[in-house]
């Protein structure tokens, strides 16, 4: 980075997530944990420390306690050097009213940026999961002198209508910002393909005051960075995308690159999970050479006794499999399964029990939830459907502490 460049990272962390209810019924989306040992929030926060950017502030309102202690015991920054990663909650600064988007989140939060006065504000989510060097996504920013690059991932055509559809012309300039049309455009080389929005923006710092200040002033926007910025950006010419499918991650295979999921839902959060588990894993969370990181308690090692099994399988710290199966699972730390149980295609969070002789099959199971002996979860979707929240793809969820019945 030049030296006459400065960034402050923006991440907009205050998503309710309704789709990922009962795992959102008492966290914000960002601090759902995943992965054994991860919140969703960690992954941006690595993303954009590993590429130096260490000015870092985390806009959150739902249900942020847990969000806020996370990112406040576990990201902590060298303040001799002036770096920082601070969660930021709702301030109320322009009147007594939460955030009404994502636009408005920042523009309630101008004075990060008149505080610390940088030339570049990256503005990402916090609740996908992906590997990415921004560094190099602001190097085409600054080169091609746009007010704003947003990132585009390449997806089939027939898939887009899910997302944010960028229509841009041969050299990058975005023509149009579409959502979630029923006609998605193709990309110019590619007809049956087409960008899908990340909802990550570099901005010119003056670029972004003066397009949260025009649209503050429309009472007729929704206030949104894809929305309503967006789109008064593409109508100046102004914006360019940043093609994902380029980004160099150091220490990653052609099996991993570009991976990125927007795990919005409870069934795409459930297939992310999943995609860790194999031996030569779609998303790999051993790359050394680009760190996820986050904060681990001081716990001893997992522990397989009186022929305890785990295949395929992520076990976390202070974990016991006794006498018991684990297939094709995530196993967050202190997970206990006991004797005669069996555990397939499943994510278990911190403190879960499996008692003896139950049977868990693909389902989520969020913290300090116990299973009694016997139970059966994910065998009977018409019983569970009675019992327990049931995904649209027939993944089984208990939200925290839910005790399963035999």
């Amino acid at each position: 980075m030049a030296a006459n460049v400065r960034v402050l990272g923006i991440v907009l962390a205050g998503g309710e997530g309704k789709r990922l209810w009962p795992l959102t019924a008492d966290r914000a989306k960002p601090a759902v944990p995943f992965g054994g040992n991860y919140r969703l929030v960690d992954f941006v926060l690595s993303n954009m420390v590993n590429a130096g950017f260490l000015r870092i502030c985390v806009l959150t309102q739902y249900k942020s306690h847990s969000l806020d202690r996370h990112v406040t015991q576990t990201w902590r920054m060298s303040t001799i050097l002036g770096n920082y990663v601070t969660p930021v909650p709702a301030q109320q600064r322009l009147g007594p009213r939460w955030y009404t988007g994502s636009a408005d989140a920042i523009l309630q939060s101008m004075n990060l940026i008149t505080d610390d006065k940088p030339t570049h504000i990256v503005v990402f989510g916090a609740d996908h999961v992906y590997r990415m060097d921004p560094r190099q996504m602001l190097d085409q920013h600054i080169e091609s002198g746009a007010g704003v690059t947003v990132a585009g991932i390449q997806v089939p055509r027939d898939q887009a209508d899910q997302f944010g559809v960028i229509d841009a012309a041969p050299d990058g300039r975005v023509l149009q910002f579409l959502e979630k049309p029923k006609d998605p455009p193709g990309l110019p080389d590619n007809p049956e393909v087409s960008y899908a929005s990340m909802g990550n923006y570099i901005f010119t710092t003056e670029a972004l005051v003066e397009a949260l200040r025009v649209d503050a002033e429309d009472p007729t926007s929704v206030h949104d960075m894809g929305g309503s910025i967006m789109p008064w950006m593409v109508e100046r010419e102004d914006a360019w995308v940043y093609d994902f499918n380029k980004n160099e991650v150091p220490g990653s295979t052609e099996r991993d690159r570009a991976y990125w999921r927007d795990v919005g839902t409870m069934d795409a959060y459930y297939d992310a999970n999943m995609d860790l588990v194999s031996v030569h894993p779609i998303f790999n969370l051993y790359n050394d050479s680009w760190r996820i990181y986050t904060h681990h308690e001081q716990l001893p090692p997992a522990k397989f006794v009186d022929g305890g099994l785990a295949q395929e399988s992520i076990v976390g710290a202070g974990s016991i499999i006794s006498g018991s199966t684990v297939r094709g699972s995530v196993l967050s730390p202190n997970v206990m399964v006991r004797n005669g149980a069996y555990v397939e295609n499943s994510v278990l969070m911190d403190g879960v029990i499996v008692g003896e002789g139950a049977v868990v099959r693909r389902a989520i199971l969020d913290k300090n939830v116990s299973v009694e002996p016997g139970a059966h979860i994910g065998v009977d979707l018409e019983l569970d459907k009675q019992r327990y929240h049931v995904s649209d793809g027939g993944v089984v969820v208990l939200g925290k502490a839910e005790r399963a019945l035999a």
